[in-house]
């Protein structure tokens, strides 16, 4: 068994996939140096996830998915070194869920590191997340109550520290509790140096190439994609609102495009300042393990001008859906002629001697 194991468990949008990106692409060099990231793919730790707050809708997945939990504590079973698991989605858990998750793995030593983020930042991130992951939730109704649902996400029961850190420490003592403070002002790699310093390897040779930014988009493209959702129907599962609405949709045709950015409406803004003053509070009287400077979980004083998204005009929405359809029908063209040189080249060494015959490849 691993001597011991780090639980990543976010919070959402504090450079969770950043970090997934770079030690799934250095999955075997990690392992050179004794970190065991346990699973087949990293979807694994996604998978594991929902089987520890246990999802009902998981109980109609595919074996592999409902397995990934009980392969993954397998594994690290019967591996030596230090485990890491990494999944944002385990901050829902229920104090219970932790218990028992921390129990599965067993007798080896269980540390959890979050990363964490001042919570104006992180709720306005939040919110275009959950619009990518096919919400139609305005921004003034945005998570204006903590879900007591472990499968709820995209509210304060995730995104709010001191919340998530309570309900962990029932399983976790705060000695063994890591949390690192994102720094705005840093470069994009320094969360990634401190992450595995926490951990516990050196970070030279690790190809850091494949990383990337999540990016945002601006404050009509937010609204247009918020539209679309409402509009669409089929596009309940995972795949597809992975494929098609996060990444083709929103991540490769929105953001792009840039955008005026916005904060969120007044008194939701006065409730970030006032979580955030808590978890610093709770922070600073409990003693966790705080890697970074607490003042960068406050919210500013003094913000910067930015728009409302109840500011969006139709015509804003209008003239950035008339982009995206000729956008999209540059797509579809170039699929098609795509498509069809496929089609055309010969695929078998029998199309190829019919085709040098005259003939075709049918039967008579």
């Amino acid at each position: 068994m691993v001597d011991r194991t780090f639980v990543h468990i976010g919070l959402p949008k504090t450079a969770t996939s950043y970090l997934q990106t770079i030690i799934w692409s250095n999955r075997e060099r990690l392992r050179e140096r004794g970190i065991v990231v346990p699973g087949a793919e990293r979807r694994d730790h996604l998978w594991a996830s929902r089987t520890v707050r246990e999802q009902r809708s998981h109980q109609r997945a595919p074996e592999h998915q409902r397995t990934a939990w009980s392969r993954i504590c397998a594994e690290l079973a019967s591996a030596s070194g230090t485990g890491l698991v990494s999944h944002e989605f385990f901050a829902a858990a229920s104090a219970e869920q932790a218990v028992a998750a921390v129990e599965a793995l067993g007798a080896t030593e269980v540390h959890l590191v979050v990363t964490a983020r001042e919570p104006l930042g992180l709720f306005t991130a939040s919110w275009q997340e959950s619009l990518k992951n096919g919400s139609t939730t305005p921004m003034p109704d945005y998570a204006r109550e903590v879900s007591d649902r472990p499968t709820d996400i995209w509210n304060w029961r995730t995104l709010d520290l001191r919340l998530v850190l309570e309900r962990w420490t029932a399983a976790v003592p705060p000695e063994r509790v890591h949390v690192l403070v994102l720094d705005p002002g840093a470069p994009r790699e320094d969360v990634w140096h401190r992450f595995a310093a926490t951990v516990g390897f050196a970070t030279e040779g690790i190809d850091l190439s494949g990383s990337f930014p999540n990016t945002s988009m601006g404050v009509a493209e937010a609204e247009t994609l918020r539209r679309v959702n409402g509009r669409l129907t089929g596009f309940d599962k995972a795949f597809d609102k992975g494929v098609y609405l996060r990444t083709f949709l929103a991540d490769e045709r929105l953001v792009p495009r840039g955008g005026e950015r916005f904060w969120p409406e007044p008194d939701q803004v006065e409730d970030c300042r006032r979580r955030a003053v808590e978890a610093v509070d709770y922070l600073r009287r409990t003693p966790f393990d705080v890697v970074g400077e607490l003042d960068h979980l406050l919210v500013p004083e003094t913000l910067e001008p930015r728009r409302s998204t109840l500011s969006v005009t139709d015509d804003e929405v209008a003239a950035v859906a008339v982009d995206l359809v000729a956008t999209m029908l540059g797509d579809v063209r170039e699929l098609k002629q795509a498509a069809q040189a496929r089609q055309d080249r010969p695929t078998s060494r029998l199309s190829r001697l019919f085709r040098s015959r005259g003939g075709d490849d049918s039967s008579t």
